[in-house]
């Protein structure tokens, strides 16, 4: 088992930034690979970014490139997103997640933690 616990989420405005932290413990987390995903109210949970064991590797969805960044610690069993030049259309619930590979969809993870809200005010 793996648990995840995410924090950083807040209420800023557009163009702000912010800090997601994911917190893993149990299983050895530098073992797995780590996803962020976000879910809006009446919309589909999407794919945000993801990133390999050892870092290598990172991915992106179409909305968050260039702004968002992934990255990993693994001696402190962290993840990251960072967040830049946030939009109101980035409000959601931000979930990470681990898995063994970095796969762009939420079925191939099988951690989830519970969720950190961001809202981007216009």
């Amino acid at each position: 088992q793996v648990q995840l616990v995410e924090s950083g989420g807040g209420l800023v405005q557009a163009g702000d930034s912010l800090r997601l932290s994911c917190v893993a413990s149990g299983r050895t987390s530098s073992n797995y690979a780590m996803g962020w995903f976000r879910q809006a109210p009446g919309k589909e949970r999407e794919f945000v970014a993801a990133i390999s064991t050892n870092g290598a590797r990172t991915k992106y969805g179409d909305s968050v490139k260039g702004r968002f960044t992934i990255s990993r610690d693994n001696a402190e069993n962290t993840v990251y997103l960072q967040m830049n030049s946030l939009k109101p259309e980035d409000t959601a619930a931000y979930y990470c997640a681990a898995g063994t590979y970095d796969y762009t969809k939420s079925t191939g993870y099988t951690y989830w933690g519970q969720g950190t809200q961001v809202t981007v005010s216009s």
